[in-house]
């Protein structure tokens, strides 16, 4: 069973590596970016260290996934950049966001 967890945890890192580096270079390096990238770390950290079961794992996924989906969505429409007020919106979804995972690594 545990090889499975490692194997998942390993596939989720690879995909959401690709999705970031397939992001637009010019707002990679940004605000926005970082947070998306830090809050992955806590989420795989949180199932390896068994702070998060595999449902909590997969639900935290979740959310941070629709969060970048926006995220590269609205750089798509902009030619790679965010306004300040998407920047203000996707910081405040992961504002929310960085609570949940603190909440399910913490119950």
């Amino acid at each position: 069973m545990n090889a499975l967890i490692s194997k998942s945890i390993i596939a989720a890192g690879a995909l959401a590596a690709f999705a970031l580096a397939a992001a637009p270079l010019a707002a990679s390096a940004g605000e926005v970016h970082n947070r998306v990238v830090n809050q992955q770390v806590r989420i795989n950290q949180g199932l390896r260290n068994g702070q998060l079961t595999r449902g909590e794992y997969l639900r935290d996924e979740g959310h941070l996934a629709h969060i970048n989906a926006q995220r590269r969505f609205d750089l798509h429409q902009n030619g790679g950049y965010l306004t300040p007020g998407e920047k203000y919106h996707l910081n405040r979804e992961l504002n929310r966001n960085s609570g949940r995972i603190y909440v399910t690594k913490h119950n």
